[in-house]
Order: C-alpha cells, then sequence, then structure tokens
C-alpha cells in the first residue's frame, strides 16, 4: 500500500495519529486505543519507502534527517487533511509518527474550552502559557484562541511554530506564520525578529530554556499578548518550572518580572468519558494581586488555595474541574481519582 492510503484511513477513523517502524503492523491510534492497519509486520525497507514517500508529498530534502536522524516538519494534502510528521531512526531504521491536523480551525464549543478560556482574547498585553502533557490539546487550544483573536481584533498575528500545524487565513487580523528551521532559523532569533514585526500578539511554542522564556518575558513587558506553552502539569508546577530554568542568583529578579507579566495559565489533560470518548479537563489561574505576590515572595504552594478562593473571578482547580465532570456524569468516580491531583481530599468531597 501506499502512505497516502494509510494517510486517507487515518482521517476516516478520526485518528489523533499514524505510527509506522519496522518489525510492527501500520498503526494507529484512537481515542487512546491503538489499532493495527495492516496484517503483517513491517520490513525496514517497507518503512523506508512508506516514509521517502511522505518526503516526496511533502516536496521536502533529507538533509536534516540523514544528519542528525531526526526531523519534524508538516504538509497537507489537498481535499485530505494536514499532517505533522516526526521521523527518525529506531534500531537503524526509518520510523515516522505521523499527526493528524484538520484543515478548519476546530470549533472551541464542540472540543469543550470553556468561554473563560476564549475570554482570554480580550487581553491586550501580558503572558499567557498553555501548558499540559504531549498529546492534551495544548495546539487546539491555542488554534481556537488565535482565531478568536483574528475574528475579534484588528492586529498583527505573528506565530512561530515547529512546525505549523493550524493554517490561518486573515480575517480582521494579519497573521504570519513562521515555521522553525524553513522560515527561521530557532525560536530565540525569530522571537528576537518578531520585535521588529510591529506584532500585537505573539504565539510561540514551547518555552524550553532561559533564554527563550526571558525574551518572551520582555515582549509580554513591552506591551504585546504573547502565548507560549510549557510541557508541565498544572498552574504551581508551571511557575516553578519557569523558575527552575533560571540560576538560583537570578531567580529572585525573575519572580518578580513574571509577577508582572503573568496574565494567566491554562493547565489542561484529556481524560476517557463514560462514552468511551476524550473530554478535556481544565485549571485555570489568573494572576489576580494575591497570586501577583505569591509569585513575587516565592510562595508559590499557596496558589492552589487561592484559586480555590477565586472561583467567583473564573479561576478553577484541575480537582473541581474534574469533580464537575464527575457530578455532570460525564466521567466515571474511577476516572476522577485517577486523574485528580489530591485523591484523598476528592474522596472526601464525593462521599
Amino acid at each position: 500500500m501506499q502512505v497516502t492510503e494509510f494517510l486517507k484511513r487515518a482521517v476516516e477513523d478520526n485518528a489523533s495519529d499514524l505510527f509506522i517502524l519496522a518489525g510492527s503492523p501500520v498503526l494507529e491510534k484512537k481515542d487512546r486505543h491503538i489499532v493495527a492497519l495492516t496484517d503483517r509486520h513491517m520490513l525496514p525497507e517497507e518503512t523506508k519507502q512508506l516514509i521517502w514517500e511522505i518526503y516526496s508529498l511533502a516536496e521536502r530534502g533529507r538533509g536534516i534527517y540523514e544528519k542528525t536522524g531526526d526531523d519534524d516538519f508538516s504538509f497537507a494534502i489537498a481535499g485530505l487533511a494536514r499532517f505533522r510528521v516526526n521521523a527518525y531512526r529506531q534500531r537503524g531504521s526509518l520510523a515516522a509518527v505521523i499527526r493528524v491536523v484538520a484543515f478548519d480551525i476546530p470549533d472551541w464549543n464542540k472540543l469543550q474550552i470553556p468561554e473563560e478560556i476564549m475570554k482570554l482574547a480580550n487581553l491586550a498585553d501580558g503572558l499567557i502559557l498553555v501548558t499540559g502533557t504531549a498529546g492534551s490539546g495544548k495546539s487546539t487550544t491555542q488554534a481556537c484562541l488565535i482565531d478568536r483573536i483574528n475574528d475579534t481584533k484588528e492586529a498583527h498575528i505573528v506565530t512561530l511554530e515547529d512546525p505549523i500545524e493550524y493554517l490561518h487565513t486573515h480575517k480582521r487580523s494579519i497573521i504570519s506564520q513562521r515555521e522553525i528551521s524553513i522560515d527561521t532559523e530557532d525560536y530565540i532569533s525569530a522571537l528576537r525578529a518578531c520585535l521588529r514585526q510591529a506584532p500585537d500578539v505573539i504565539l510561540m511554542g514551547e518555552m524550553r530554556d532561559a533564554e527563550t522564556i526571558r525574551t518572551a518575558m520582555t515582549a509580554a513587558e513591552t506591551g504585546h499578548l504573547v502565548i507560549g506553552t510549557l510541557h508541565t502539569k498544572g498552574a504551581v508546577n508551571t511557575i516553578d518550572r519557569i523558575l527552575d530554568s533560571f540560576p538560583s542568583e537570578q531567580q529572585a529578579q525573575v519572580r518578580v518580572q513574571l509577577s508582572m507579566v503573568l496574565r494567566t495559565v491554562v493547565s489542561q489533560q484529556l481524560v476517557p468519558g463514560v462514552d468511551d470518548s476524550l473530554i478535556p479537563a481544565f485549571e485555570i489561574m489568573h494572576a489576580d494581586h494575591a497570586i501577583r505576590n505569591m509569585i513575587r515572595d516565592n510562595k508559590s504552594h499557596q496558589i492552589t488555595n487561592a484559586m480555590i478562593a477565586g472561583g467567583e473571578d473564573g479561576m478553577v482547580t484541575m480537582d473541581q474541574y474534574l469533580l464537575r465532570l464527575y457530578q455532570e456524569e460525564k466521567i466515571s468516580k474511577e476516572v476522577l481519582l485517577d486523574y485528580c491531583d489530591n485523591s484523598e481530599s476528592v474522596k472526601k468531597r464525593i462521599r
């Protein structure tokens, strides 16, 4: 079979990912279940042929893969979908994981993204962080947020992506989408250049190191709205991860700067629903006066209690959100206890 047949099958099945590697059938992942698309294991030469077909479809050279053994890129098939590819070497043979990305920006209502998150599009400046583990839907939430800004504001939006997933069209806003390693060398140089491109909104990928984090905070400090991601679970862990990225002698200064620019941390995960679908669960922390003081004074351990007290301001902890899903009979008790942060506290609340 040609690789396009596997890609079509993944789109038809509404799968999230397609896996091609030697010693295994071609596999797809749907709602966290792995399904075989071939009845036999693939040989190394067969996976090589399929992956080189992907490079041909993407009109991409093989230089990065052949030099490093890893390559990230995206491509589209007209009338089908966009695909985000990570090609890599394993056991000396070619392998790839392909993420299926719809052409259209998803409907935030159908994805069950709260309006409290979508309202972040009204912010004029500051730092918004969308966090969660890999595959938790961070990119989709960001895409919906950018689309809301595009619908409602006259702004210049610059996105720095690795690779580009969702394609945005110009609506009320102008959108410049830059792909790392194709349109620009790396995140930090793209972010610095971006500040000279008259942006109102900057969307960036994962904030991986201290230099990127510092530049993002500076951009937010100078009147831009910056939306970034971290692979962290929960608002408190996110703040701690940012501070721990810096040497100890710089952390006091960073705490002050972060307390000034941070607007909101959204943390999300996907949990199994009672109907075997995946349901998003969100934690929302708005940096109000009390939380800013906690960040500045290195008292992040108190933030969860402040979030519980800030329910009227739209804040919600992950445990509160999961408990709400359970009370609405969308998730089971077992899922609630498996995915919550403090199972003992949650058990007391559901007795």
